[in-house]
């Protein structure tokens, strides 16, 4: 059954990927939370910062901020009275290359804990996974030169099968090998027990809704608290 809801999932990033982006980017635009700013740390100046970087999925599309899974994590955090200020700093539409271009602006604050969530993008356009493995190992590289100390995290994500078996195959591999290579944490999978359930994506049959990305800010959260816990 996870399986066909899986696939149901991906049939819709095909859809969506052919008709759908250029719309996305138009609704996004308007919305003030697609970048966080950066965080005020004269309001808590204890507190340890986790960055959230990432796309649509990481910026909350078509939801408030509030609703996003990174200000549910922040939420957690501050119920278990755990000095951590969530940053979310996704962008609708960004793929590795773009990411990679404004990671500077990101790393101008002390990062603690760094998310990347970046890839599907990548490959709903089908552009080359050495590009895309690259760029996600130069913005880790870069991350690590900022600051060795900085605990990184990689989200996982699947695609379409629409670019072929060997393609798929090897976009759903790379994370957990980048992951190792790195000696990084790895979400498996960002949008587990979320893909494919109509009842907890939007419309575009992609974007969680609240109750989605309650259930994906679980999945984060099941790698996090090995960091902030410790």
């Amino acid at each position: 059954m996870r399986t066909l809801l899986k696939l149901c999932y991906i049939l819709s990033l095909l859809m969506y990927s052919s008709c759908g982006e250029s719309t996305g980017k138009k609704v996004d635009a308007g919305q003030k939370d697609a970048v966080a700013p950066s965080v005020d740390l004269e309001k808590d100046t204890d507190a340890k910062i986790i960055v959230f970087f990432g796309n649509s999925l990481t910026a909350g599309y078509g939801l408030d901020t509030e609703e996003a899974f990174p200000a549910i994590i922040q939420r957690r955090f501050d119920s278990l009275h755990l000095k951590y200020t969530v940053v979310n700093s996704g962008l609708s539409g960004e793929t590795t290359t773009s990411g990679k271009n404004r990671l500077d602006w990101v790393l101008n604050q002390k990062i603690d804990v760094f998310v990347l969530e970046l890839g599907a993008n990548d490959g709903l356009r089908g552009i080359p996974l050495g590009e895309t493995r690259k760029n996600l190992q130069e913005i880790i590289e870069a991350v690590k030169m900022k600051n060795p100390e900085t605990r990184i995290i990689l989200a996982g994500m699947q695609i379409p099968p629409n670019m072929g078996k060997d393609y798929t195959t090897e976009f759903r591999s790379m994370y957990p090998e980048l992951a190792e290579q790195n000696q990084t944490l790895l979400i498996p999978f960002l949008l587990e027990d979320v893909a494919g359930i109509p009842a907890l994506n939007q419309a575009d049959g992609i974007h969680p809704t609240p109750e989605g990305q309650k259930i994906v800010a679980d999945n984060v959260w099941e790698i996090l608290q090995q960091v902030v816990m410790e």
